[in-house]
């Protein structure tokens, strides 16, 4: 590991993180509009010498950090995009973006990582091999930014490839690890079942599109309880129902959306073919029709363990034992699967959750919050997990 003194410049450049991790909530852009947030980190990164900075995509930056010494090759990922919320907290620097809001730690994330650039920059006699800094768009909207960064060769040549996201359900000064399976895939779906529409005192003269939309969620569920294993994860869920105008009114179409988890590749294919089985016989038994509109989103993400150990050491290092949180494998998604199908890398989360704080919201919520003592943890186990990994 190299000498600790790159300690000593994490310490120096933590105000400046800081700093950057405002700007950024205060500027929130949208997945795949982040033109002024990219264009932020170039800046900065520009700024830090040593680095070569380019841009895979209209909105995405790439530096990379090649060492004096010839070695292997670390990519480190984090994502800048933001949410379509609408921001309720009392911060002096909250969005200045109405309905725009960093309200799942991406500031933070990008902060982090910008941190840490500056940190390794200086130290690139140091370096064995080559450091990747990604600064992905578009985590939040499917298709994701890091399929289309992959397209653009940014993780060619890379052997290992890092990522971290900050958790408000996590205490800080705990890091989360999971080996192996972490987070689920995810895939989306967009149902519409077309009835016949007609005055409420008639039904005889319609085709009821919510009572047949009805009993097709109902029949959904079974899918789960008796057409997939028991001893498989899978979820499969309907957060949108919409049909009908007034209570006299027989509706004419209901529209369903939904999504699917699973940790098993197999169900990429086998859902839909078991909810189309499910929807056609239903609509077909009551005269109704339907369009199925079912879209395959993120793969799972899967921890390579070697990888993940380094972490796990670099962690106990740093912080000691107590530091580590092992968790259980979670369903929500993130498309760091998409750097992971042809390169081992790992993922973890970083505590910054504060109850004394008040900094108890959830992921996605217009309270959202971070207690930015979080952001520390994850520069210093960027700096030095890069010297463990190189050497």
């Amino acid at each position: 590991m190299a000498k600790l003194t790159s300690k000593i410049e994490v310490e120096s450049v933590l105000k400046e993180v800081t700093q950057w991790r405002r700007h950024l909530h205060q500027h929130p852009e949208l997945s795949f509009q982040e033109v002024n947030t990219s264009q932020f980190v170039y800046d900065k990164l520009q700024s830090f010498g040593n680095l070569e900075v380019t841009r895979p995509t209209k909105t995405s930056v790439m530096a990379r950090l090649v060492g004096d010494q010839p070695g292997k090759t670390l990519a480190i990922r984090a994502d800048m995009d933001a949410l379509p919320i609408e921001e309720e907290t009392t911060h002096e620097f909250k969005s200045k973006n109405p309905g725009v809001m960093h309200a799942c730690g991406h500031d933070g994330h990008t902060a982090m990582l910008l941190g840490a650039a500056k940190v390794l920059s200086g130290l690139k006699d140091e370096i064995v091999g080559e450091v990747r800094f990604l600064f992905q768009h578009a985590e939040e909207h499917f298709p994701g930014g890091a399929v289309e960064m992959v397209e653009a060769g940014v993780i060619e040549g890379v052997d290992f490839v890092i990522g971290a996201h900050l958790m408000s359900d996590l205490e800080i000064g705990k890091v989360g690890i999971v080996p192996g399976p972490m987070m689920a895939s995810t895939d989306g779906f967009w149902l519409t079942i077309q009835g016949k529409g007609g005055h409420g005192g008639m039904p005889h003269q319609t085709v009821d599109s919510i009572v047949v939309a009805s009993q097709v969620v109902s029949n959904l569920q079974q899918i789960i309880s008796r057409n997939t294993d028991p001893l498989d994860t899978v979820v499969l869920t309907i957060g949108k129902f919409v049909g009908g105008e007034a209570g006299n009114v027989i509706a004419n179409a209901v529209k369903i959306d939904g999504t699917v988890r699973s940790f098993d590749p197999k169900y990429k294919k086998t859902m839909p073919e078991l909810m189309e089985r499910v929807i056609k016989g239903i609509t077909d038994a009551h005269g109704a029709t339907y369009e199925l509109d079912y879209v395959k989103g993120y793969d799972p993400v899967i921890n390579d363990e070697t990888v993940l150990q380094v972490i796990e050491d670099t962690v106990r290092e740093l912080y000691g034992e107590t530091t580590l949180d092992y968790q259980r494998p979670k369903m929500g998604a993130e498309d760091f699967s998409g750097y992971l199908k042809d390169t081992p890398g790992a993922f973890f989360t970083i505590g910054a959750g504060n109850e004394a704080k008040g900094i108890i919201h959830p992921h996605h919520h217009p309270h959202f919050d971070i207690d930015e003592d979080a952001l520390k943890y994850g520069v210093n186990i960027f700096v030095h997990a890069v010297f463990k990994y190189l050497t």
